[in-house]
């Protein structure tokens, strides 16, 4: 495996890691350097990439400074994302000057987006390439090194990255992404995904089916099924004609082995569907855990971000969620501040909050994104003064909600796959429960336990983040 860096700049998401490197045992010409910034679905790209790659003959490096090739992952969806990307390549502008071969491209999102702009602004910009022309880059690459800057950021109706088995990166050997879908078809007012990644399409369900049992078949005992509208997905067998729907691929996952978890993300709301609900709660190896964004609890808001639901249509589906598992957690992704939000919209989303008891939220200031409907039809005119506090508010909100969900797990027993050490001893693990809960306990001392197995565990302390537990029998 590749020894890639990959980061986060996802507010909610920070970290770094590597994969371990074998360039000594695979002694190659030319060396690379990844940075992802943003989602999860970027970062499934940089192990499509790093594949891709290394496919070609191409190394991997975790020091900038030996490469000869950097490539950042960029991300659209808010504004820090874009400016953290061009404040890193002035970082690289003195690797540029001892190294002059040096090539940087700048790959995903922001490449599709800003393709002239960055040629013409950041001029040690070598390589822009879209996220559906990952499989040109190795000719793109030659072409650079000529001396002509490449570019392909051309959008593809069928490009899914099927048969491409991802180098796993940031890999803790238990958790893998697998990603089932591409684009968007959606259409949300104040989001660039359509306009980036292009319309959707669904994957071979075959070739889905045999990645996620390789995984298995080399020691993961946790897949994450992956889109921009996961629960869309819909896949027509061209020689038979038989449809695979969401709710039959989680079903077919599932019964790869009962020691596979799956998980799922992200879900649009009106794609949660029963049969997806009951799915889930016929089979204890797909977790209880649901992260259904809501953006706005004002319906008003709701229109003219075009989410096609009202706050009522929405809590209903909460409702119907823990009517079928109603030991299912769910989390969500809320907007602070868009166009035209007045302090009732506000208290709306406040209150949706509260009803739906979310476990976790992903929480930002609105940040108009160039070429989205909201950006050509309405105004940007909430001050950000405003948009702070609101936010502030919606964080306080979500903090009082976790301590709450947590509190109610002491004395609790739980079934925890096993992901490696805590962060804070190598003497305790760490892992999840199928509500997606940070789980912290000693490790035993007859030294039995290993990542990627399950333990029962009873909670005894809690903070509004993570449960603090001990091994039962």
């Amino acid at each position: 495996m590749l020894n890639v860096l990959n980061k986060s700049i996802d507010e909610s998401r920070q970290g770094e890691a590597y994969a371990p490197n074998t360039s000594s045992q695979n002694p190659v010409a030319k060396k690379f350097f990844i940075e992802s910034y943003g989602c999860s679905m970027n970062f499934s790209d940089s192990e499509i990439i790093a594949s891709i790659l290394h496919t070609e003959g191409f190394g991997a490096t975790k020091h900038e400074e030996e490469a000869d090739l950097i490539f950042l992952n960029t991300c659209s969806i808010r504004e820090k994302a874009e400016l953290t990307v061009r404040k890193r390549l002035t970082e690289f502008k003195k690797l540029k000057r001892k190294n002059p071969s040096l090539l940087v491209g700048i790959l995903g999102c922001m490449a599709e987006r800003l393709k002239n702009k960055l040629l013409d602004e950041e001029k040690l910009v070598d390589l822009v390439v879209g996220p559906d022309a990952y499989r040109t880059l190795p000719n793109l690459i030659e072409e650079a090194e000529g001396g002509t800057k490449a570019v392909n950021v051309l959008l593809s109706r069928d490009e899914t990255y099927a048969g491409i088995s991802p180098v796993r990166l940031n890999s803790n050997g238990v958790s893998a992404f697998v990603s089932i879908t591409r684009g968007c078809n959606n259409m949300c007012s104040f989001c660039v995904v359509p306009f980036t990644r292009g319309r959707e399409r669904s994957r071979d369900v075959h070739s889905i089916l045999d990645e996620c049992r390789d995984l298995f078949e080399n020691g993961y005992r946790e897949v994450t099924l992956l889109g921009q509208n996961v629960d869309s997905y819909y896949f027509v067998d061209s020689a038979t004609n038989h449809v695979t729907d969401f709710a039959l691929l989680l079903k077919q996952v599932a019964e790869i082995n009962p020691l596979l978890r799956v998980r799922f993300s992200t879900s649009h709301p009106k794609d949660i569907t029963d049969s997806v609900l009951y799915t889930m709660r016929d089979y204890a190896n797909i977790c209880k855990y649901i992260h259904l964004p809501v953006q706005s609890g004002s319906s008003r808001l709701l229109q003219l971000m075009n989410r096609t639901y009202t706050r009522e249509w929405y809590l209903s589906k909460i409702k119907r969620i823990k009517e079928i598992m109603p030991d299912c957690a769910i989390s969500s992704d809320i907007i602070a501040g868009f166009c035209t939000e007045e302090e009732q919209d506000h208290l709306e989303t406040l209150d949706v909050m509260k009803q739906s008891e979310y476990e976790f939220s992903y929480m930002f200031i609105y940040s108009e994104r160039p070429g989205t409907l909201a950006a050509k039809r309405y105004e940007d005119n909430v001050d950000m003064d405003t948009k702070k506090r609101r936010l502030s508010e919606i964080v306080s909100m979500q903090n009082n909600l976790s301590y709450e969900s947590n509190k109610k797990d002491v004395g609790k027993v739980f079934e925890v796959l096993i992901e490696g050490d805590s962060k804070r001893s190598n003497l305790q693990w760490m892992g999840r429960n199928s509500q997606n809960k940070v789980m912290i306990f000693d490790k035993t001392q007859d030294g039995k336990l290993k990542k990627g197995d399950y333990v029962n565990v009873v909670v005894n302390e809690f903070t509004q983040a993570t449960l603090f537990c001990t091994i039962v029998n």
